[in-house]
């Protein structure tokens, strides 16, 4: 998959049942460290909230991912917003839902209905976009060869890089996984020039 869905912008969603208020929070995230901040966020925002319930998905394979209660009986909170993430087909999403208890208890049922629909709220007023698949990439080359690497990256609309001069070149740079093939075929074609990081030098 050279692509995914996600969310532009963080958005927002309401439900009220039997006085208790669920607001609903999406963020887009790359990292866990976002993840973190948007919490943090949150949790200022709301100090005095009973509950900051949420659930997150990272990555294409949907092996990084988590649910949390935040103290709600067990599977009532996060896993029905997880469900809304894999529900409209989210990767790199953190949904936090935030209760205020109302004094009327919903039961199991009722706060899994609640969760889903704060959840789905949110995404509903999300503009969902297709990203695509950002690849790191470190190549090393000698002085002689450089120019042709930027003058290749350039021609195939990669124009920001950071370079590091040593003994070699360092060029470390960020790449769309469309680009894998063109930039394989270039990388075996000038296999004495060009050494991917963590690679050994063709000899």
């Amino acid at each position: 998959m050279n692509s995914y869905f996600s969310i532009e912008a963080p958005s927002e969603g309401l439900v009220e049942d039997k006085g208790s208020k669920f607001l609903a929070y999406a963020f887009p995230v790359n990292t866990e460290q976002d993840i973190k901040s948007c919490l943090l966020q949150i949790k200022t925002l709301h100090p005095k909230a009973t509950h900051h319930c949420y659930a997150y998905r990272l990555g294409l394979d949907k092996n990084n991912y988590r649910a949390n209660d935040d103290g709600e009986p067990s599977g009532s909170a996060g896993r029905p917003i997880l469900g809304q993430i894999d529900s409209f087909k989210l990767s790199n999403v953190l949904l936090i839902v935030v209760r205020y208890y109302g004094g009327t208890n919903l039961g199991v049922s009722g706060l899994i209905s609640a969760y889903k629909k704060a959840a789905a709220a949110a995404f509903q007023h999300a503009r969902i976009i297709e990203k695509e698949v950002i690849l790191p990439m470190q190549i090393t080359c000698s002085y002689l060869h450089v120019n042709d690497l930027f003058n290749f990256l350039k021609k195939n609309g990669i124009e920001q890089w950071q370079e590091s001069y040593e003994d070699d070149c360092k060029i470390t740079f960020s790449y769309p996984k469309s680009f894998s093939n063109s930039l394989s075929l270039f990388l075996e074609d000038h296999k004495n020039a060009y050494t991917r990081a963590n690679e050994e030098k063709a000899s």
